[in-house]
């Protein structure tokens, strides 16, 4: 049985079309399912009867199963989502102000192995599908009440390498950003990598979202450590191709920086950072290691990551410290796939949602 969340608007059209069906029934379909979050074509009552019945008989509209919902005190809400094939990821909803932004995954697990991030210890299991990617929007937008609170901001920071799995990830941004998809503007849509040079032209050439690279290190030899990806892609070559990027007019890239105590958090490393950045329309996000239970890595003090970002600001970069969201429950950057503790017996942590 075909999915209907892997197609585009417009595949659908087409798809729909090839059996004669007229495409404005697509685009009711579309409404009811990314608007409206009706999945049960019985319920698509501006549909003919008979059209519902084929639409059941041929298609589906759920890739994704939703096992858990788990909430922070900060108002994040980690979902862990099952695959047909019994594969498991994760998905988060960060919710701030007006923004309500989804970090997505792009594979089940992560072939990356990067050193600090629990997701690596996980091993890789698969690609997502488009529709797997889609439908982890559409399960967090379940959650929200009442519907016209929809997700504002997307990024691609969930499990996986979203360049490993670069077809998948285009499609999928295809339809969230249509307007009978989820309408998210291409500007509000990040994609993050650990580096894969070769296919970072073709997503500038391909959507014009934005890219935030996961840099975390300033030599080489530290960033085999921590991002094994650098010895296939070492940072010359990254850094040239985020020269090469085709930016639009007034964007940046985001450099991702993962702040870890006494390995790549002193004045060295700071005043590294600005030299290889220099002249790259760019962004400096720090981010002080979210612990998980097992890691060896520290966070370092509050004190080494002001003076840090003071040197980078001092040299010129534009500069943010990332405060954790969703830390107490492993939702946060590189928790994703950690094993959490047991929780405190009379203290549960977890609620299935009723629809």
């Amino acid at each position: 049985m075909r999915s209907i969340l892997d197609y585009t608007p417009q595949g659908l059209r087409s798809i729909l079309g090839q059996a004669g069906i007229a495409p404005f029934r697509a685009d009711q379909v579309l409404r009811w399912v990314y608007a409206r979050g009706v999945r049960d074509f019985g319920q698509m009552s501006n549909l003919p009867r008979p059209l519902r019945a084929e639409l059941a008989a041929g298609f589906r509209t759920r890739e994704l199963a939703l096992d858990e919902v788990v909430a922070s005190s900060d108002g994040t809400r980690k979902l862990a989502l099952r695959t047909h094939d019994g594969g498991r990821i994760e998905a988060v909803l960060i919710p701030e102000g007006e923004r309500r932004t989804v970090c997505v995954s792009s594979q089940i697990g992560c072939s990356l192995d990067c050193s600090f991030c629990a997701t690596g210890r996980m091993g890789f299991g698969r690609n997502l599908g488009s529709g797997e990617i889609v439908d982890q929007v559409l399960a967090v937008a379940d959650l929200l009440t009442p519907l016209d609170e929809r997700p504002t901001h997307l990024v691609f920071m969930g499990m996986g390498e979203p360049l490993l799995n670069l077809p998948a990830v285009l499609q999928a941004i295809e339809t969230l950003r249509d307007p009978r998809g989820f309408g998210i503007s291409p500007r509000r849509i990040t994609v993050s990598t650990a580096g894969v040079v070769p296919r970072m032209p073709e997503l500038g050439r391909s959507a014009p979202v934005r890219l935030a690279v996961s840099l975390h290190a300033t030599t080489d030899a530290l960033r085999d450590e921590l991002v094994p990806l650098n010895k296939r892609f070492p940072l010359a070559r990254l850094i040239e191709a985020c020269r090469s990027y085709p930016l639009r007019p007034r964007d940046r890239i985001s450099f991702e920086y993962v702040l870890i105590a006494d390995v790549n958090d002193g004045a060295a490393d700071a005043r590294r950072l600005v030299r290889l950045l220099h002249g790259i329309p760019s962004k400096v996000n720090l981010i002080p290691l979210n612990e998980y239970p097992g890691t060896r890595y520290r966070r370092p003090s509050d004190t080494s990551v002001e003076l840090f970002a003071e040197l980078l600001a001092r040299g010129h970069l534009s500069v943010t410290v990332r405060r954790s969201r969703g830390d107490d429950i492993l939702a946060a950057c590189g928790q994703l796939g950690a094993k959490p503790p047991a929780p405190a017996a009379g203290a549960p942590r977890s609620s299935r949602p009723g629809r």
